[in-house]
């Protein structure tokens, strides 16, 4: 898979580093306990178009939101996460 990082260009798949998931909403510090295990552990796992974190690990060390469908493993788009 190519990453067109929108800092160094395109790039292997190699170079980065996947986070997880781009959307989940942290809860508050002072929400319950059945809130804080589904953030941490709770996962969709979706078929289609997805949004990850990504960093740019061997290169210019970006956080990036990488839009990708998980059935093909075509990346729709890329930006950088303080832009999302």
């Amino acid at each position: 898979m190519r990453i067109n990082c929108p800092f160094c260009g395109t790039r292997g798949n190699e170079e980065f580093t996947v986070l997880g998931a781009a959307d989940p909403v942290r809860p508050d510090a002072d929400a319950p306990v059945p809130d804080w295990v589904a953030y941490a552990h709770a996962r969709e796992n979706p078929r289609g178009p997805h949004r990850d974190l990504w960093q740019h690990q061997h290169g210019c060390r970006a956080w990036l939101v990488v839009e990708r469908d998980t059935l093909t493993h075509a990346v729709i788009a890329v930006r950088p996460a303080r832009d999302a």
